[in-house]
């Protein structure tokens, strides 16, 4: 037998992949944090979840160039990145591009696209019996990629379907396939109604789980943006049972391959005849690890409803916010995420990024992660705009180097340290009490009032135990600290703050 050099370099890839492999699944994947339940630990560190994130689809559009993206996310501190395995929306008038709507011979997906016949985006139909090499060795490349650079990478298996016209791009819908799998209505898509389209969600999901669960540095949510209850179709509860059974299946393919992964996601939210978000029951829920929040305005947690921001509103809610962080904290020991934040991310200039640094700064201040979908990147702008790389994703960094600089896993949110500030100001803080202590103070004066953004100044007051702290202001947009001033503790001590825009950040710590 010959071993030509073509042979030879192929056995030496297949060789070096195995060990890739089996290196990858030695290694515990990313956990909760076993010292404080509101984080988590990847690789022996401890580790907040900070995105400015591409539209979700890295691995399903062909021409993205994941290696140029994770590359610069890396390079800005981010730590997670979201990426949708079997999703395509349609292009609109508030986000005519992004990567998660490719050109119809570019959307890379699971199954094999052969006909006979043509699906309704003009492409050949799918075969729902032959995997799709191209899409899993697209995932193994990124996975293997982000893993490389440090990055998490959540795998959001399926989705909400909207609407007719989302729902009529998905390989499962009847016409798309050559099974004919898929013949329900879009709100029943999400639901057990439809077993033979079930049954081809549960095989899709045990095997993307077979495919990444060696890697350690991801986790999977169940659905994206679940919700029910369009009369005649899926009620929440349906929609619930359906995540019960995917989440059943995901876990029961961990178990069998020994990998212990964490499962994200949230209870459905009810479309009629109010459309409302409740998360008790997604806090109270012991299958799932952590609780994935979107921003909407009738989010009902703890007996409280809070106003967390409309859709493309460029709204702050800063102050609903803060409090919503604050009663997670309380109402469960468990890690919550400010995903897919969108309050103002398809105004791709600095008002929309001022609004989303605040509400980032407000969502980790308070105990909570934070995802931002960046809109300026696409294919081609991979790594954004000069503008977002000078604005959003500058002060995503900023952030990301702030918090991790800062022992977060023996802080608590500190509501009750500033008892004193000017009229604007929201205040989000952690501390660690008598050590160590941080408040973000944002302008909390929304775009509609005319005296947004104007300077804010005056005194601070603030409690501190007994003795000798030193006291510095760091800036959120310029991500620098002032040299430190040494100051007493007591009942009030106060700074007179210096005029500033937007937000400032105060941190206090003990000197020995």
């Amino acid at each position: 037998m010959i071993l030509r050099p073509a042979t030879v370099l192929a056995a030496l890839s297949v060789l070096a992949s195995a060990a890739w492999a089996d290196e990858r699944a030695a290694r515990p994947a990313i956990a909760i944090h076993p010292e404080n339940p509101h984080y988590f630990l990847f690789r022996g560190k401890p580790l907040v979840l900070i995105a400015a994130t591409e539209h979700y689809g890295s691995v399903v559009n062909r021409p993205f160039d994941f290696d140029r993206y994770l590359r610069d996310a890396a390079r800005l501190g981010q730590t997670v990145t979201r990426t949708f395995l079997l999703f395509r929306e349609q292009q609109s008038a508030q986000n005519p591009y992004s990567p998660i709507k490719p050109e119809s011979p570019d959307f890379v997906t699971p199954w094999h696209r052969t006909g006979p016949g043509k699906a309704i985006d003009g492409e050949p139909r799918y075969d729902l019996d032959r995997w799709n090499p191209e899409y899993f060795d697209r995932l193994h490349r990124f996975l293997s990629r982000a893993s490389e650079l440090g990055i998490v990478v959540e795998l959001t298996l399926l989705s909400n379907t909207y609407g007719d016209q989302v729902w009529s791009l998905n390989p499962l819908r009847a016409p798309n396939n050559l099974q004919g799998v898929g013949q329900c209505h879009f709100a029943d898509y999400n639901s057990l109604k439809d077993r033979d389209l079930v049954s081809r969600q549960l095989a899709y999901v045990r095997k993307v789980v077979q495919e990444t669960a060696g890697f350690d540095n991801v986790y999977y949510e169940i659905c994206n943006e679940p919700g029910g209850g369009m009369p005649g179709h899926a009620t929440p509860a349906d929609v619930d049972a359906w995540e019960a059974e995917v989440n059943r299946v995901v876990r029961e393919e961990l178990k069998t391959l020994g990998r212990p992964h964490l499962v994200f996601g949230s209870q459905a939210f009810s479309y009629h005849p109010k459309f409302t978000q409740p998360l008790d029951g997604s806090f109270a829920d012991p299958s799932l690890d952590a609780v994935n929040v979107h921003p909407l305005p009738d989010t009902v947690l703890g007996g409280r409803t809070f106003m967390m921001g409309n859709f493309m509103s460029k709204e702050l809610a800063l102050s609903e916010l803060r409090d919503f962080g604050l009663m997670a904290n309380r109402v469960a020991a468990k890690p919550f995420v400010h995903d897919e934040d969108n309050a103002a991310s398809c105004y791709r200039n600095e008002i929309g990024w001022t609004i989303h640094r605040k509400r980032a700064w407000v969502a980790v201040m308070t105990g909570g992660h934070y995802d931002y979908i960046d809109f300026s990147i696409n294919v081609g702008n991979e790594t954004g705009s000069a503008e977002s790389r000078a604005g959003i994703r500058t002060w995503m960094h900023h952030l990301s180097r702030f918090i991790h600089d800062f022992d977060f896993i023996h802080a608590r949110p500190a509501p009750g340290w500033i008892v004193e500030k000017p009229a604007p100001l929201v205040v989000a803080s952690l501390a660690i009490p008598g050590k160590d202590y941080v408040a973000y103070l944002a302008d909390a004066r929304e775009v509609t009032d005319a005296a947004a953004g104007s300077p804010v100044s005056g005194t601070v007051a603030f409690t501190l135990p007994a003795g000798k702290y030193g006291l510095s202001l760091y800036s959120p947009s310029g991500g620098l600290s002032s040299p430190a001033i040494p100051i007493n503790g007591g009942p009030r001590a106060t700074i007179d703050l210096p005029p500033f825009h937007h937000d400032v950040v105060i941190r206090v710590t003990r000197v020995p």
